[in-house]
């Protein structure tokens, strides 16, 4: 927390410009030794410089310099943005003197790390952070955002702020145990508890909406070989993303790609056609077919209709139905199919499209959006987007429900402390009010190096 740290805060790669960020104690005189221009120690803080870069009498780069004195900054540490032309010469060129001259290289995420240990917002709003910069809707853009701004936050922290008065109580009663007095009313308790329930069991619900708006959702298009999964793939995409061919097994990997309907990110999954094979690789890629199929949140299970059976289909769907996971049949090459099995198949809720014609793929994008409706988010709302904020929202609720049945059984106040204590801990845990090093080296180390 000492170190002056610096890294490449935009992407990496050719760009127009690129901006380098330090941070710590000596972040501005550090980068005064290496800068020609005004004298940067004696300039206000949230001001922008002219000059040129300089390792020893090379001239590296003319930049502008942004200095953010302490506490007023990101980190509430002294802080240097450099924005300098976005070569990947010289930003090497850059950090390298830097380095040189004391700096040494942030590690993922410490620059939000500081800025957490140093009370600019808590953990939740830290993690929001990330999820703001990973955001690949409007969506998932304005879920994090929200969070980022506090609301969540501000609500949990009032709740455990009144839970532990109770609990204090409760802990002054144990201390006077042999007079037998009552400090927390337990009318009162139990109706702070139904409160706080009442709050979070909204929020428990609403995880598995935002973690749709979050994480997109995964769909695998699954089927046998030849069944036209990779012309879906490319039809859906718009472009030539998996190879096309009339021989059976040509997919023998895992294709991906994205893209958002109605706001949602979905991921298509290209697989392997399902069949017994003899050839090795294609059995390794049939295997990993399988294994996607359950780690899906949707599949889109494709029926070639000029070559397929009603008992066949019949068959293969009971197998659909036993993965437990949401799924939507789609009878292909509809335009070749008989009109008898097809007028059958109208029976079983399919969607017939013509991957190769182009034909019915509208109905067939409607169909899968109406798999995962999701609201608009606004300002204001709350939804919990996070893994870690859902178990600990459920450790939380599941603790509050033994603190009522312990005052149901008429349990004593040592048990009842234990159970409101546990509460407390987890409340904590989402705020980052009680964390270890092993939880924050787990959260930052998954952000990008500059942020």
């Amino acid at each position: 927390m000492t170190d002056t740290i610096v890294a490449l805060a935009t992407a990496q790669g050719l760009s127009a410009i690129a901006v380098i960020r330090l941070s710590g104690e000596d972040a501005i005189t550090l980068t005064q030794k290496v800068f020609s221009g005004k004298n940067l120690d004696t300039q206000p803080s949230h001001t922008i410089h002219f000059g040129t870069l300089r390792d020893g009498t090379k001239i590296i780069d003319e930049v502008l310099v942004s200095i953010f004195k302490a506490p007023n900054s990101f980190t509430k540490e002294n802080s240097v943005e450099i924005s300098c032309h976005g070569s990947p010469v010289i930003i090497k060129e850059i950090i390298k003197v830097l380095l040189k001259n004391g700096a040494r290289l942030a590690e993922p995420g410490e620059f939000t790390k500081r800025a957490f240990l140093h009370g600019r917002f808590d953990l939740a709003q830290a993690e929001a952070v990330a999820d703001l910069i990973n955001a690949e809707t409007d969506n998932a853009r304005q879920a994090a955002l929200n969070q980022m701004r506090g609301g969540f936050s501000k609500e949990i922290n009032n709740l455990r702020e009144e839970l532990i008065h109770f609990a204090s109580l409760i802990e002054l009663e144990l201390d006077f145990g042999e007079e037998d007095v009552e400090f927390a009313k337990r009318d009162d308790l139990q109706k702070l508890i139904r409160r706080i329930q009442a709050y979070l069991l909204p929020l428990i619900q609403s995880f598995d909406e935002g973690n749709v708006i979050k994480n997109g959702v995964p769909t695998v298009i699954a089927g046998k070989p030849n069944a036209g999964k990779s012309t879906l793939l490319n039809t859906l995409l718009n472009e030539e993303k998996a190879i096309v061919s009339d021989i059976p097994g040509t997919t023998r990997d895992v294709i991906e790609d994205e893209m958002v309907l109605g706001g949602i990110n979905f991921r298509f999954i290209d697989t392997a056609g399902l069949r017994e094979t003899q050839d090795v690789i294609e059995a390794i890629g049939v295997e990993r077919t399988r294994d996607r199929m359950k780690k899906a949140s949707l599949i889109i299970y494709l029926f070639d209709l000029t070559q397929t059976t009603l008992s066949e289909i019949t068959s293969e769907e009971e197998h659909l139905t036993s993965l437990g996971i949401p799924y939507i049949k789609v009878g292909n090459k509809v335009d070749k199919a008989e009109p008898i099995l097809v007028e059958e198949l109208r029976k079983h809720d399919f969607i017939f499209i013509s991957a190769s014609q182009q034909t019915n793929i509208a109905a067939l994008k409607d169909k899968i959006l109406a798999s995962f409706q999701v609201k608009t988010v606004k300002a204001g709302d709350v939804l919990v987007t996070n893994l870690r904020h859902y178990q600990n929202l459920l450790q939380t609720n599941e603790a509050l429900d033994r603190v009522l049945e312990s005052m149901y059984n008429g349990v004593t106040g040592d048990f009842l402390a234990m159970d409101i204590r546990q509460a407390l801990h987890y409340l904590g845990e989402i705020t980052g009010t009680i964390t270890t090093d092993d939880l924050l080296d787990n959260i930052f180390s998954k952000f990008c190096i500059g942020k």
